[in-house]
């Protein structure tokens, strides 16, 4: 696959960080759920690190995106295919950027008060025009905004066994070389090359 097929190595790299890092955060938020005292305290502190950093990393990948755009899709691709493919990228980064930033508002406007540190070791802060709100105004704003984080995490999960698994349909029935877009050392032609037929 010729470099005008591929994503650029920024946008691989960003790509895999943040789904490395999305998949943590998924596990971690699942699993605090289930703990107490300070074992979901630190859990908790790590699992807003994680969502701080992907918020970071997406608005980066989001730039990178808009100054080198992505490789073009396979020609062959149907119309229905190509529109399901951008919905599903831009819903990604609606939720790589809501999420956190849901996280960020549950957080701003939590009555405990907690600070962040992220990493153990960079003062977050809390978003001041909310975080001064009357305790009533918070709560409310906190009840709102947590069924919003959770629907989101939902849908994410819904978008990433979507995502994975169109990607694998790409790449084992339409053998069109799609997956090797992004993954990098896979597939240098297209599958549908008469050399690669059975």
């Amino acid at each position: 696959m010729t470099p005008s097929r591929r994503y650029s190595a920024g946008a691989v790299v960003l790509h895999w960080i943040i789904a490395a890092l999305i998949l943590a955060n998924l596990g971690v938020g699942w699993r605090m759920v289930f703990l107490k005292g300070l074992g979901q305290f630190d859990l908790f502190q790590l699992h807003k690190s994680i969502g701080i950093t992907v918020l970071l990393l997406s608005f980066a990948r989001l730039g990178w995106r808009l100054v080198i755009p992505p490789p073009a899709l396979p020609e062959g691709m149907r119309p229905l295919d190509r529109l399901l493919a951008r919905a599903v990228h831009w819903a990604f980064y609606g939720i790589m950027i809501g999420m956190p930033l849901t996280g960020w508002i549950i957080v701003s406007v939590s009555p405990l008060n907690i600070p962040t540190l992220l990493w153990h070791a960079v003062p977050w802060p809390h978003l001041p025009w909310l975080h001064e709100l009357p305790m009533t105004d918070r709560k409310a704003v906190g009840t709102v905004t947590g069924s919003v984080h959770m629907y989101l995490a939902v849908s994410l999960i819904a978008l990433i066994v979507l995502h994975v698994g169109a990607a694998l349909k790409h790449q084992w029935i339409d053998r069109d070389g799609l997956l090797g877009r992004m993954v990098p050392g896979l597939g240098a032609r297209r599958l549908r090359d008469n050399s690669l037929a059975p």
